[in-house]
């Protein structure tokens, strides 16, 4: 099992981690269901496809995902717990074996990977921290990279998606200086596009309705 450690050392990119309080079924999802599909870095090395989806909302990506990659050991990163519960129900109801949860920290899992473990990785539309203040909270940044960089094995694909102006220009800006990644753009339909196998999550349907600009972006760890 993998220790949350990264508040305790670097500033969290996360809010609060709970919402309303859960029910006795849920509560027990999360004591029982939690410990049964943690994350070893063993399991992700020897598996023939890891993924990796950071900061997973309510899990429709990372569930459509699962259902439709069966052969990928797919692992979701995310703090706030009614997420994860959402998760675990489904896990529970469908029976999927193909889905490990981290509670927490994605960069502790980051650090505890053996070097190249994953084929591909996600951060769809990650909080965007809008006020000045609270910007270097933003997860997608030089230092996020550098483990990301490690991580992934060359030729792996990071997917990236954010409805701010402001937080993709800052995005690109890291990247920049971040010799692991070439960014899969050539003209600007390539980042005004969807991928084919995209799935809306619910943020997205929100920030849709509220007629602002998605950018999708597609980075290959070279």
């Amino acid at each position: 099992m993998i220790e949350d450690k990264g508040s305790e050392h670097e500033l969290r990119s996360y809010g609060r981690r709970r919402g309303r309080k859960p029910s006795a079924r849920q509560a027990a999802l999360l004591r029982d269901g939690l410990l049964q599909i943690t994350v070893d870095a063993a399991e992700v090395a020897d598996a023939s496809l890891a993924w990796l989806e950071i900061g997973f909302g309510g899990g429709e990506h990372l569930l459509w995902q699962a259902r439709h990659n069966p052969r990928a050991l797919i692992i979701g990163c995310e703090p706030y717990e009614d997420g994860v519960i959402k998760v675990l129900s489904a896990i529970e109801t469908e029976g999927l074996k193909n889905l490990r949860i981290h509670m927490g920290d994605v960069r502790d899992i980051l650090r505890a990977l053996p070097q190249g473990a994953l084929d591909r990785a996600f951060i769809l539309f990650p909080d965007p921290w809008p006020k000045r203040k609270h910007r270097k909270r933003r997860l997608v940044n030089s230092s996020l990279l550098e483990l990301l960089a490690r991580a992934l094995k060359p030729g792996a694909e990071l997917r990236i998606a954010t409805d701010i102006g402001d937080y993709a220009r800052t995005m690109l800006e890291a990247f920049r200086s971040e010799p692991g990644f070439a960014w899969q753009a050539e003209s600007p339909a390539d980042w005004r596009t969807q991928p084919a196998d995209w799935v809306e999550t619910k943020y997205e349907a929100k920030a849709i309705e509220a007629g602002r600009r998605r950018y999708y972006f597609r980075f290959l760890r070279t």
